[in-house]
């Protein structure tokens, strides 16, 4: 499918990831790009118009002198131009990026997003350089092969979750990791902001929640047998404008960001914060002297969960009424969802309580598991008379429809009791996926068998603090987002797919670096791309591709993992993590 000159370099761009659904030859020639290289955008391709202009520009040395607005084809086709179009022909996010050695660079998108992703193409199509902050050789001139790139992405949602509660990430690090999946067309960013280790997001109702919550007093180091702690305070959080900026600048970029606020477990920052929210007629042991617990410094499941009461209802009500300001819904595809977490909810405290006994009774529910589908189904119906979609882990599945209200036999079809906008992440592996379709909801796959970017790289020795089990890069490649037991309409509810980053073992960037990529390259193709066949995607032909991206990244200064194994500072010797095979991960 391509041409290669003598020296074997690929003339034709074909080293693009995720790769596009088509790409031909047009000529011989290239397209040149120097100080004298136009930029004309039509209406409606502001943002890639600025994207190009203060990140490809800068990294090239291209000042892009603006082209005539309205100007004649004769002005518009000239040589030396990059043009920019809205084409209402193309699917939303598709492009058609043109060059030729006679009119230049034109990429036509079906709307504002697609031109953007064409952008994209073009910036790797230009070389590594494209990927650095200033121009290694000033003045230079740049050439693009001549062809044509057809591209439209397989699933809307592609996502990545960022756990930047078990460890803060710092507000430059995630709008850093913005651009990072911009660069590989992924467009939804799910915050993970709240977590029994640590609330990161300012709520001006309640300031005990950063002023408490945010930090814990040490951590440990490593997963489940080790014993070593870092015995330093460590938090952080994100001011109220630090979000607004998060949002609007992956806005810019066409991604959504979907925060999450953990309920009814993983909560023990929020009640270290406010001691109510608990399950105060009940002490469990992280409860030391029988006083209230403080934020935890310990990974896995917590026991403590919040009370079902109506305070703390109102209370969560009020974190998520600044929320939505903070999140608007109309700043990308997916910003009307708000993740609610809704897993790993032990039923211990509930089944000693005596408050939330008679809450059970109160309400007519049958157990502590129908407890949680009326606590999830509260803020799944509120959050959706404001014009919002809950989405959340798929434990909200469980419940039955008792606790809905709704006169269906119990187990008849899974979960019932959510509205019909509610949207599951299925993480447990497909079924809660599968399940959720079925019964008509929208779907994200995110099982944690393929997609646990936390999970180790490798086998042996020299991987650091090894967790869960081996998913290499040609594991996270083979991927499949649409199990066989789902087609036509049923299938047409997996919204997309999603890989995820727990942090509990990663304290700094270098750390998310290592673990995310260049597993997250192959992650996008899979969301982006189309599936050749079942079972047929070129892994060997990934990997030649791959080959150019590597020199991307570094350009990019991303820490990935090289496919040698870790470098010497990537080891992290005699921390012990959690390498049980088969063993389900505790997040």
């Amino acid at each position: 499918m391509t041409d290669r000159d003598e020296r074997g370099h690929d003339e034709r761009g074909h080293d693009v990831i995720p790769a596009p659904r088509a790409v031909e030859g047009v000529d011989r020639g290239a397209a040149v790009l120097d100080a004298g290289t136009a930029l004309w955008a039509a209406p409606g391709t502001g943002s890639t118009e600025r994207w190009l202009r203060g990140t490809l520009g800068a990294a090239l040395g291209l000042p892009f002198p603006s082209g005539a607005e309205g100007a004649p084809d004769s002005v518009r086709l000239a040589r030396n131009s990059v043009r920019l179009l809205v084409d209402g022909t193309l699917e939303p996010e598709a492009y058609r990026l043109g060059v030729t050695s006679d009119s230049g660079v034109e990429i036509r998108g079906g709307g504002a997003a697609g031109v953007f992703w064409g952008a994209q193409t073009l910036r790797q199509l230009l070389g590594p350089d494209a990927f650095r902050r200033a121009p290694l050789r000033p003045g230079a001139t740049h050439t693009v092969p001549a062809q044509v790139v057809e591209d439209a992405p397989r699933f809307r949602w592609r996502g990545l979750m960022l756990d930047v509660a078990r460890h803060f990430m710092p507000k430059d690090g995630v709008l850093r990791y913005v651009d990072l999946m911009a660069a590989h067309k992924l467009n939804v960013l799910h915050l993970h902001l709240t977590d029994d280790q640590g609330w990161r997001v300012e709520i001006r109702r309640y300031p005990r929640l950063t002023e408490v919550g945010s930090w814990r007093a040490r951590t440990r180091i490593g997963h489940g047998a080790s014993t070593v702690w870092e015995e330093k305070p460590h938090g952080g959080y994100y001011t109220q404008d630090d979000i607004r900026e998060i949002v609007a600048y992956a806005a810019e970029r066409h991604v959504s960001v979907v925060p999450e606020i953990d309920v009814p477990g993983h909560s023990q920052a929020a009640i270290a914060a406010y001691p109510e929210l608990g399950n105060t007629d009940v002490v469990t042991a992280s409860m030391e002297g029988g006083t209230a617990p403080t934020v935890w410094d310990d990974w896995g499941i917590n026991p403590n969960v919040l009370a079902p009461t109506d305070n703390t209802l109102r209370f969560y009500e009020g974190v998520f009424e600044e929320l939505l300001g903070l999140f608007p819904a109309d700043k990308a595809q997916f910003s009307r969802f708000v993740h609610i977490g809704g897993d790993e909810c032990p039923k211990d405290q509930w089944r000693a309580s005596p408050a939330a006994q008679a809450r059970i009774r109160e309400l007519g529910l049958a157990d502590e598991d129908e407890l949680q589908a009326w606590f999830v189904g509260h803020f799944d119906k509120w959050l959706a008379a404001r014009g919002r979609r809950l989405i959340g882990w798929d434990e909200i599945l469980e419940g039955g429809s008792r606790a809905a209200g709704l006169e269906v036999p119990a187990g008849e079809a899974a979960g019932i009791g959510l509205t019909q906008g509610a949207a599951v992440s299925s993480w447990r592996g497909y079924a809660g996926g599968i399940a959720a379709a079925r019964a008509g909801h929208d779907v994200v796959m995110c099982p944690e068998q393929q997609v646990y970017l936390d999970h180790r790289q490798a086998p042996g020795e020299d991987e650091p603090v090894p967790i869960g089990q081996v998913r290499t890069l040609e594991d996270v490649y083979r991927f499949e987002p649409v199990p066989p037991e789902l087609d036509g309409d049923r299938a047409r509810h997996v919204l997309g797919t999603q890989a995820n980053v727990w942090t509990e073992v990663m304290e700094d960037q270098a750390r998310v670096d290592y673990q995310t990529f260049p597993r997250l390259a192959a992650f996008a193709e899979v969301a982006w791309s189309p599936l050749p066949a079942p079972g047929e995607r070129d892994f060997a032909g990934f990997e030649r591709r791959m080959d150019a991206h590597y020199r991307r990244l570094d350009a990019l200064g991303v820490g990935y993992r090289p496919p040698t194994g870790p470098r010497p500072w990537q080891r992290r010797p005699g921390v012990l993590g959690r390498p049980v095979e088969g063993r389900p991960p505790v997040r």
